[in-house]
């Protein structure tokens, strides 16, 4: 190989997004009817706008159907509450934030749990903290392993395109047991935001990595324990520990860090890791390249199909509900 030809293979996100799209559409094959997406638009984010033409975009081109409705701040409350009684509406999202505190957590526990397409709602948020990974698990209280389940717990979109992500390069290992395919693996993740950094390190830890959480408070680990022995995750502080300590020590390597000022240090990089930028600015410099094995340089097309994936999984389950005569 030529000294000039980097040995890093980058994948782009629409490669990963055509392969979920095609699993999406033969789950539409099941459906009698389109499913219909309302979505919300509370605020003047242009980051927030453009969501929202992308995910109508997306919709219309892939056989769902999309309505945005643009509302005050002040009448949001009561349009979330009129969607989830209205029986033509399948799914509701909101884009976030509007009003930029706690009021914006308020309004995503009231979106009834069976038109969330996000995620966001307490009892999906619950479950995917405590590794319960179907509606109608059976948990025991002696926290050994769940039995049974059909109707798929919702996961937050962002987080959830990272983890489809890590399969398409197969980082999951396939060889191992579901839940356990993560076992081996160490990954750093840059950013604790409770939307996406947070969850994505638990979702992982669960799957069986070792996970290095950082952000400007310091460094968590993730982990189930020594031979995954623990059904769920644990969070250790680590005490004086800075990114330095911890990027070194994996071959996963994720970024989320808003604002084009932040730029990874790419020296603490094992050659060969596997870096994945989630971040709507680049984390990454063109240098990583010249380290990491594989670089994905930004999610978001995977993150769209992902949320078509929960609003057809929403419709999936409420049929599987209305099967067993739970709805």
């Amino acid at each position: 190989m030529s000294s000039e030809t980097p040995s890093c293979k980058v994948v782009l996100a629409k490669n990963i997004a055509n392969g979920l799209l095609q699993e999406v559409h033969e789950g539409l094959k099941t459906l009698t009817k389109k499913p219909h997406l309302v979505g919300f638009l509370a605020n003047s984010d242009p980051a927030a706008r453009m969501y929202a033409d992308w995910t109508e975009k997306t919709c219309h081109e892939n056989g769902f159907r999309y309505t945005r409705r643009d509302v005050d701040k002040e009448e949001i409350e009561e349009a979330i509450l009129s969607a989830n009684a209205d029986d033509g509406i399948d799914g509701i999202i909101v884009y976030y934030p509007i009003f930029n505190n706690r009021q914006d957590q308020y309004l995503q526990q009231i979106v009834d749990v069976s038109k969330d397409v996000e995620g966001l709602s307490h009892r999906y948020v619950f479950n995917m903290y405590q590794n319960i990974r179907f509606l109608d698990e059976n948990v025991p209280a002696d926290g050994s392993s769940s039995v049974g389940g059909t109707q798929k717990s919702i996961l937050p979109c962002t987080p959830l395109a990272i983890v489809k992500i890590l399969e398409y390069l197969r980082v999951y290992n396939t060889i191992l047991p579901y839940g356990n395919r993560l076992h081996g693996h160490t990954i750093c993740v840059v950013n604790r935001s409770e939307v996406v950094g947070r969850p994505l390190a638990a979702l992982l830890a669960n799957d069986g990595a070792c996970v290095y959480s950082v952000d400007i408070t310091g460094v968590q680990k993730f982990t189930r324990g020594e031979g995954l022995k623990k059904r769920r995750h644990e969070v250790e502080d680590l005490e004086g520990w800075t990114i330095k300590d911890a990027a070194p020590l994996c071959d996963v390597v994720i970024t989320g860090v808003p604002g084009d000022s932040y730029k990874f240090d790419t020296s603490l990089l094992r050659y060969g890791a596997v870096c994945i930028n989630f971040s709507s600015e680049k984390n990454f410099g063109p240098e990583v390249k010249e380290k990491a094995s594989i670089y994905v340089p930004s999610i978001g097309k995977v993150t769209i199909v992902v949320l078509l994936r929960n609003l057809l999984r929403i419709v999936q389950n409420r049929a599987a509900g209305q099967a067993a005569g739970k709805v």
